[in-house]
């Protein structure tokens, strides 16, 4: 097991968390789209501490998942040549294999996913059905973004990259920020890491992206997974456990591993039509 990056090298997405004052509209929506996303019997039973069920502190802990079953995303490319066009439709697909969700690329004007190559160097989605979000992430902006990958990007790199994305267009998160993950972080070195290029976030973002684990697990129930597509390689360097990262870093995963096949498949189960 093996990184094949330096820190210095390391190019991450960046997770769009919407504001604060939005997340009271975006949980009483996701509610209403697919009721698992609720989080009150949850907290009730768990009765943990601090936690009251006041909205704000529900709209905390509400996932993000869209319908469970026959699930259609409208998806439309804002800009994009034809060769980065269907190499992202190419790769997305990989999802719809375990899963029951279904992608329409018909361009629809009221696709719920919007791609840009274009709108900023990085690469990002929001998070599951968040998108619906149309405060934050408005009707003709993105709400994926692929700022690194071009005509003449290697396939192993699309794969990666794409498929990621749409990982968490459907809801998954960053595996190293799962709450059942086992990483533990040689913090300053995160920290001198990601403030310099080729990412160069401040503090909260790094902390935002990479030191914090979700508050939630109704995201991805799965436990910590190092094989995980939406796992990047770290180096070393910046891990100081458990013994057998710290010593090898994470790896470069391209590919669906078996529990995130499993995991997409608990979240949107397949059914077989009569």
């Amino acid at each position: 097991m093996t990184s094949h990056k330096t820190a210095a090298q390391l190019h991450l997405c960046v997770d769009r968390i919407l504001p604060i004052d939005m997340k009271v509209a975006a949980a009483a929506r996701s509610i209403a789209l697919n009721p698992e996303n609720d989080p009150a019997p949850h907290i009730a039973k768990a009765k943990l501490t601090g936690v009251t069920l006041t909205p704000l502190k529900m709209a905390l802990f509400t996932g993000k998942k869209w319908k469970k079953h026959d699930q259609v995303l409208r998806v439309r490319f804002l800009d994009g040549s034809k060769t980065q066009r269907a190499k992202a439709q190419d790769k997305a697909m990989e999802w719809t294999k375990y899963a029951d969700i279904k992608f329409d690329w018909s361009d629809s004007k009221d696709a719920e996913i919007r791609i840009s190559f274009e709108a900023d160097p990085g690469s990002w989605s929001a998070i599951g059905n968040d998108c619906l979000h149309t405060d934050y992430f408005k009707p003709n902006e993105p709400t994926m973004n692929f700022g690194w990958l071009t005509d003449t990007t290697d396939e192993t790199e699309w794969r990666r990259v794409v498929v990621h994305e749409f990982g968490h267009a459907l809801g998954a998160i960053h595996e190293h920020q799962n709450p059942k993950g086992g990483i533990q972080w040689n913090v300053p070195a995160v920290i001198a890491a990601f403030s310099g290029p080729p990412n160069n976030w401040s503090v909260a973002d790094i902390r935002n992206n990479v030191l914090d684990k979700y508050s939630q697990n109704q995201l991805n129930a799965t436990s910590f997974d190092v094989k995980s597509i939406m796992l990047y390689p770290f180096p070393k360097e910046l891990i100081v456990g458990p013994p057998e990262l710290a010593q090898h870093g994470t790896p470069t995963n391209t590919d669906l591993s078996a529990e995130d096949k499993a995991f997409i498949g608990e979240m949107y189960p397949l059914t077989v039509k009569p």
